[in-house]
């Protein structure tokens, strides 16, 4: 892969059916990826050995982190700890947003892609 790459030229990867994809960029110990959540998507509780922070680029989510609901529009940021529950709402505009992960998630390496097309973010205009 190139050091440099365009987000919308990554091929999205299907994390949690149609519903919640992602374009990934990996470093030797960090993912970088932009996602695209659908309208009111769902992502069911889980947890990952892997640390995230993240960030909402555009719409909103209702996050939840252990015990810890906040609903998150543009500019709100999240902090998981390895192996803490935590699970994810889309308002009904849908999300995108940004994700680090470390280390990187190559539990996604498995998950089903599509052809690339235009990202959601940045607005081109």
């Amino acid at each position: 892969m190139s050091n440099l790459v365009d987000i919308e030229s990554v091929r999205p990867i299907h994390v949690w059916g149609e519903v919640v994809r992602a374009r990934r960029i990996e470093g030797e110990r960090v993912t970088l990826a932009l996602v695209e959540l659908a309208p009111d998507a769902h992502v069911p509780e889980h947890r990952h050995a892997a640390e995230q922070l993240g960030m909402v680029i555009q719409g909103s989510v209702q996050f939840r982190i252990d015990d810890e609901v906040r609903e998150l529009g543009p500019g709100g940021t999240w902090r998981i700890v390895g192996e803490h529950p935590h699970e994810v709402h889309a308002g009904p505009a849908g999300a995108v947003v940004i994700d680090v992960f470390n280390p990187v998630r190559d539990d996604w390496n498995a998950l089903p892609t599509s052809d690339a097309r235009p990202a959601p973010w940045p607005a081109n205009g």
